[in-house]
């Protein structure tokens, strides 16, 4: 048992050491915070999507932002838009799973605002679903993805790729990534 922990250690660990080598990655995460400050700046809201372990990223990472990272400071608008498990439900029951995103996207989404989109193939219907709902709402999309990304490249304004095929692999980078660019969004704002 020992060696496949230290395994699996190690295959985090090459994820990330593949994330930290890829420029252009890292370049696109800067756009990403540009682009969050830019809609924070201008009082937008950043929506979160995912399923399974996504989800639970997508809730965390809102409430980074909405809560507080380092500084204590003044909430942003940000939101996992599976919170509301009524909505959920009812919209997956009344129309099916795959509106659920979408439907609460045009009900939250404004133009200007931005819709973080996590899906580990890059093919999840509900999630694409949501990107179209969200570009129809003149918002633009980060779709978080694996290194195939899927439909990701093709419907996101911004593409971050985690360098791995393995879905825990990816999903840790995704975590990475995401605190990441909430310190960057805090500071840029708050001045951290």
């Amino acid at each position: 048992m020992n060696a496949r922990i230290n395994e699996i250690v190690r295959e985090s660990i090459a994820a990330k050491q593949a994330l930290l080598a890829d420029e252009a990655l890292l370049r696109e995460v800067e756009r990403v915070v540009g682009a969050c400050v830019e809609a924070f700046r201008a009082d937008k809201k950043v929506l979160f999507c995912g399923n399974g372990g996504s989800a639970a990223d997508a809730q965390h990472l809102a409430g980074e932002l909405s809560g507080r990272f380092y500084l204590d400071r003044e909430p942003l608008f940000a939101e996992a838009m599976h919170v509301n498990t009524s909505f959920l439900t009812a919209v997956a029951n009344d129309y099916s799973f795959e509106e659920a995103y979408a439907r609460m996207v045009r009900a939250a989404g404004r133009q200007g605002d931005l819709l973080f989109a996590l899906s580990t193939s890059g093919n999840s219907p509900n999630i694409l679903s949501a990107i179209d709902s969200a570009h129809r709402m003149g918002m633009k999309v980060v779709g978080l993805t694996g290194r195939r990304g899927g439909k990701f490249p093709s419907v996101c304004n911004f593409v971050l790729r985690a360098p791995s095929d393995n879905t825990p692999r990816i999903q840790e980078c995704h975590i990475l990534l995401g605190h990441i660019i909430c310190e960057l969004v805090e500071a840029e704002m708050f001045g951290g």
